[in-house]
């Protein structure tokens, strides 16, 4: 399955930035459902599950100008501190850029790209959890530009400290 941004090959295109998915894969599954069966035949009534989401993103070169992007998605529910189910998803893209600037490829890998495999992240969630004898659970959708930011601050943070401490 192939997706490009900002056009595709219409004509006068060429030189615009074109992101292509060569591929989209599962790269590691995992569901545990500890208390079931009692978990599933005894749900506390009137006690809002505590729901915990994690996620990052992480990309690597595979050649020139391809690249393999994976997500990382962990969700643990809890009830009055008891784990109900974990769910956790690292799902891969292989991506290929084409008339991209240095400058741009980072925003194309960490924000472009995960925003275009959310939508299958978040089918994947929703199924195990129903699989799991649950309520599927839909994931609200995730602001991969303020992970993006935070992940370049915390860099420049750590950065400071580096040249503090060395100083």
């Amino acid at each position: 399955m192939a997706e490009t941004t900002n056009g595709g090959a219409a004509p006068g295109t060429e030189n615009r930035r074109q992101l292509a998915i060569n591929a989209q894969y599962v790269k590691d599954l995992s569901f545990e459902n500890p208390r079931a069966p009692q978990s599933l035949l005894q749900p506390p009534q009137g006690v809002a599950p505590d729901l915990q989401v994690g996620v990052d993103v992480k990309a690597q070169g595979l050649a020139a100008d391809v690249y393999e992007v994976v997500m990382t998605l962990k969700v643990e529910t809890k009830v009055q501190g008891e784990v109900i189910f974990v769910a956790e998803l690292a799902y891969g893209a292989v991506v290929s850029l084409m008339n991209t600037t240095q400058e741009d490829v980072p925003i194309a890998l960490m924000v472009e790209v995960p925003r275009l495999v959310f939508p299958y992240v978040r089918n994947i969630i929703s199924e195990v959890t129903r699989d799991g004898g649950y309520t599927p659970l839909l994931l609200s959708p995730i602001d991969f530009v303020d992970i993006y930011r935070r992940r370049i601050a915390e860099q420049q943070q750590q950065q400071a400290a580096g040249g503090i401490a060395s100083a």
